[in-house]
């Protein structure tokens, strides 16, 4: 029996116009705010962290407008589940090809960091360039979890490898010319991991992307997928120069760098509510930095 929830999504995405879905996520957002005390608190540590040149004020307000671009993403996401292949690519736009099309075919890695968007661009991107390789991470709901590797494989047979697998399959992948759409900027614990900064704040930061780089040969272009003028960009970036270097350590910072470039940018659409902090320095330190 189809779970309730995905059964209005689904209803949702058959009767309501992708204009007024988008509406709908903002408002349930903004409706979740308030009744999210646990993430509310994630959200503002992180922000807090990250920007203490703004007031506290600022910070609710950036957080607020977070809520909303999530909200609005998740509804959106039912596109990628249920639309047709135009409908999906109505919904988000790519930009950036000359960076992108001399490297296909090639060992490539797409950089593509947790802004909220991040799903619907990676679905976006397999309707043009699959098959493409990525990581996942199961879902506690097994339909969602059905739902969501059926979207990133719907389109040309993708292949997605759990993290339990080990990277071996995907440095297969990658040497095949497929290209690798690699979300490494959270906090995954101690292991195969550096502290760096991020905002200026020593972060546990996989070293993944400057390995696989180093172990393929493979180009790294960094995709971006941003809410823009009432729909989604998927934007790559200018091949990295120089990478990797004979420093992971300084390649895993660059890759920060980079990443809170982008944040800059459109600080509301990049996932806050994740524990960026929680692995310290100091082991004893088992709260990370969420602890009240």
């Amino acid at each position: 029996m189809i779970h309730p929830g995905i059964a209005l999504l689904r209803l949702l995405h058959a009767a309501v116009p992708v204009t007024t879905l988008a509406r709908l996520g903002e408002w349930l957002g903004s409706a979740l705010y308030p009744v999210s005390p646990t993430r509310r608190h994630i959200g503002l540590t992180n922000l807090r962290l990250c920007f203490p040149e703004l007031t506290e004020a600022e910070r609710r307000r950036l957080l607020k407008a977070h809520f909303r671009a999530l909200g609005r993403a998740t509804l959106l996401e039912t596109v990628s589940w249920w639309g047709e292949r135009a409908e999906v690519e109505g919904l988000t736009r790519l930009e950036g090809l000359d960076n992108l099309l001399p490297y296909l075919g090639k060992p490539l890695i797409w950089l593509a960091p947790h802004f909220v968007g991040l799903n619907i661009g990676g679905v976006r991107v397999s309707t043009e360039y699959a098959p493409v390789v990525s990581l996942y991470a199961h879902i506690k709901n097994p339909e969602v979890d059905r739902l969501m590797l059926h979207a990133r494989t719907r389109f040309g047979g993708s292949e997605l490898y759990s993290r339990q697998d080990g990277i071996k399959p995907v440095i297969r992948a990658i040497r095949k010319g497929l290209p690798f759409y690699y979300l490494p900027d959270m906090d995954f614990g101690r292991k195969d991991a550096v502290f760096v900064p991020f905002f200026g704040v020593p972060a546990a930061t996989i070293t993944g992307l400057s390995r696989l780089a180093k172990a393929t040969g493979a180009v790294v272009v960094p995709c971006i997928t941003r809410w823009q003028d009432g729909g989604y960009v998927a934007r790559f970036y200018p091949p990295w120069q120089d990478f990797p270097s004979a420093d992971v350590v300084a390649d895993t910072r660059r890759m920060n760098a980079f990443i809170e470039d982008r944040i800059r940018e459109m600080p509301e659409q990049y996932f806050w509510l994740h524990k960026r902090f929680k692995t310290r320095p100091d082991e004893k330190r088992k709260g990370g930095l969420y602890e009240d």
